[in-house]
């Protein structure tokens, strides 16, 4: 069955509790199989497209100063010296200020039952903070909604919204995206040597998403140029209450540097609601500012404080941003030759070359017939087709279409291909690569064994959690295809999702031991790089690979998650009969629209080309049952699809029995 229409999340919670708790699966159950209705021809912008791209603004090194003395002043007054940060769109680090007296270090929120694992009371230079949450605040933006670390922390968090009176509600949509743009990530760039071209493109956190407030984005006419990040009060956690309004020093800070470059107010997180509950943007208010602003940095730059190095994100000196969509940011339209759709955007190097050309897949030695050239180019295709019909859910206006970032990897976590439409948010690139990854990882007949040769022992301990709670010795052996949406479902503190009082799923860590920087899973598999990467930042040892989670390889150099894992829908496996040869990733708006464009993507694909498609029904998630202590029943998911997603046409159900 599918999902009602909502924004990231599935249907309403009744509908959920029928749906979980009955004997209906979701994406690909029930009845025979229609034939899709042929798709209209949408109308064009003015441009000659279905999409307008932004404008090419950037910050310059003037406006970096005016955004830094505006904070500065506000901290000034505040009397709390703080670590400021800026970036561009892109998350290239445009300059680092700290004042005199500012806390060195800042702190991750324990575990509630003080039995700290994986990047819980971890203690890290501040600098890291502050760029973390200004990367968060360009990243989750767009030029069709504006996200701030508040917003963030509204929707990663166990019950959504977090708040002492929704015990019992789902997670988060976004639920584990801070495990995202990780230090290791092999997608992410990192800061090198001015005009390195390899270095060109949307660079790592070195903390993943921020949900601690203070870290905003940055417009410059109306058009996303960046984000300001905040550390000044040591402590980098999370809200666990929106019902109260919180009076914020960081989120003050950071809001005074906005100024000039503020959000347009149409399409910040205040005016998107979820369920009926209004997403949250800023708790701080220009009417709450104390600083007068007009200060210049030449003022404050050798007197308040300095600009400061901070090893593999900035050097210390101001430098100015890079216009989203150029080559120098590493982001731009693509060629008839790269895609053949002239709407799409792809990833460069900065000297002109497609990072991530379409190609045939690199796992031969291990598939006997592997995807080719004309089958990825099919599902990519068919997929930014499919999003391009859809109505967006979290951009303003109100019937936008759909923005993401497509991803397609072969059973090694090779990419196979990556596009985006103009607009989409940067965030959505990392985490398309981690769920594309996450599916055929989860799928492949290799992923028990894979964790179980891990040294660690808490990472092999999930094997063996997951086989026991679905009463199954063969899962992770490539008889179950799992999506992003079933492996979400076993990775929530509570089973079913938000109903307290049960067990937590397999993949997670109990409730007395969660919160946001520790998942479970996710977050043991990439801890061990986290914690070297936070060295690094103190200056105690080398960095990081460019590669997450010590899995073994399965090509020279390479594992199959090399970005660690994704645990909110967004991706499917790929099969050709009912052997596993790869997956699609899709992020950048609402959990559903992002189902449905990875699953309807692979079925056009496939359609178009033969011989590739979805998994087989009988394989799906949506059959596996599981059987709860009080003898109920909780039926995984497959993928979720919005009841009537598209703008050309009221068809409705448009996953159902594909």
């Amino acid at each position: 069955m599918q999902n009602t229409s909502r924004l990231f999340r599935s249907v309403a919670s009744v509908a959920a509790a029928s749906l979980l708790l009955a004997s209906c699966g979701g994406g690909g159950g029930g009845g025979g199989t229609p034939t899709p209705a042929p798709t209209p021809t949408p109308t064009p912008t003015p441009t000659g497209g279905l999409f307008t791209p932004p404008a090419a603004e950037s910050l310059s090194v003037t406006e970096v100063q005016t955004i830094l003395a505006n904070a500065i002043s506000e901290a000034q007054a505040r009397g709390l010296p703080s670590v400021i940060a800026v970036t561009d769109r892109v998350g290239n680090v445009l300059a680092v200020f700290r004042m005199n007296g500012a806390r060195p270090t800042a702190t991750t929120s324990p575990a509630p039952n003080g039995q700290n694992i994986d990047a819980q009371n971890v203690t890290f230079p501040a600098e890291g903070g502050a760029i973390a949450k200004a990367i968060t605040g360009a990243y989750l933006s767009s030029g069709g909604n504006a996200f701030s670390t508040r917003t963030a922390s509204q929707i990663v968090q166990e019950h959504f919204p977090p708040a002492p009176t929704t015990v019992g509600l789902e997670s988060g949509p976004l639920f584990g995206v801070q495990f995202s743009q990780l230090p290791c990530s092999d997608f992410s760039s990192r800061f090198g040597a001015a005009g390195n071209a390899a270095l060109i493109g949307p660079k790592r956190s070195p903390l993943g998403l921020a949900a601690d407030a203070g870290g905003l984005p940055l417009y410059k006419n109306g058009v996303l140029v960046g984000g300001i990040g905040v550390m000044g009060d040591g402590v980098y956690g999370s809200d666990p209450n929106i019902l109260d309004v919180e009076n914020d020093p960081e989120e003050f800070i950071a809001l005074a540097g906005t100024r000039g470059f503020e959000a347009p107010a149409a399409i910040t997180a205040d005016k998107i609601s979820v369920d009926g509950t209004t997403l949250r943007f800023s708790d701080a208010t220009l009417a709450g500012v104390m600083s007068s602003g007009g200060a210049s940095f030449a003022s404050f730059n050798g007197t308040a404080g300095n600009l400061v190095a901070v090893p593999g994100y900035a050097a210390a000196a101001v430098t100015a941003g890079v216009a989203y969509g150029t080559e120098a940011s590493g982001i731009r339209a693509s060629t008839p030759a790269e895609f053949s759709n002239r709407d799409a955007f792809i990833f460069t190097d900065g000297s002109g070359n497609n990072r991530y050309p379409i190609r045939a897949a690199t796992d031969g030695a291990a598939v006997a017939t592997p995807l080719s050239q004309a089958e990825v180019r099919a599902v990519l295709e068919e997929a930014f087709t499919v999003m391009s019909r859809a109505r967006a859910q979290i951009r303003k206006p109100l019937d936008s279409r759909a923005q993401v970032t497509i991803t397609v990897v072969d059973t090694f976590g090779t990419p196979l291909g990556m596009v985006r439409s103009p607009d989409a948010p940067i965030f959505g690139s990392d985490v398309s690569l981690q769920k594309a990854r996450t599916a055929a990882f989860f799928s492949n007949p290799n992923a028990g064994a894979e964790l179980s040769a891990n040294a660690s022992a808490d990472i092999r301990q999930f094997v063996t959690a997951v086989r026991t709670f679905l009463n199954n010795p063969a899962a992770l052996t490539g008889t179950i295809a799992f999506p992003d949406r079933a492996g979400g479902n076993l990775s929530r503190p509570y089973f079913p999702d938000g109903e307290v009082g049960r067990p937590n799923g397999p993949f997670s860590r109990p409730i007395a031991q969660f919160n946001p920087f520790s998942t479970g899973l996710q977050s043991a598999l990439i801890i061990g790089n986290l914690g070297q990467h936070v060295g690094f930042l103190q200056g105690a040892n080398p960095d990081t690979p460019a590669r997450c989670t010590t899995l073994p390889d399965v090509a020279a150099g390479q594992n199959r998650l090399q970005n660690g894992i994704q645990i909110f829908p967004g991706s499917v496996p790929i099969y050709r009969g009912s052997t596993l040869v790869g997956g699609i990733g899709v992020s950048g708006d609402g959990i559903d629209q992002d189902d449905m464009i990875s699953f309807l993507g692979t079925h056009n694909g496939g359609a178009r080309v033969g011989g590739i498609g979805n998994a087989p029904m009988a394989i799906r998630s949506d059959n596996v049952v599981v059987t709860l202590a009080d003898g109920k029943t909780v039926r995984l998911r497959y993928v979720g699809c919005p009841f009537a997603p598209f703008l050309d046409t009221n068809q409705q159900n448009v996953c159902q029995g594909l």
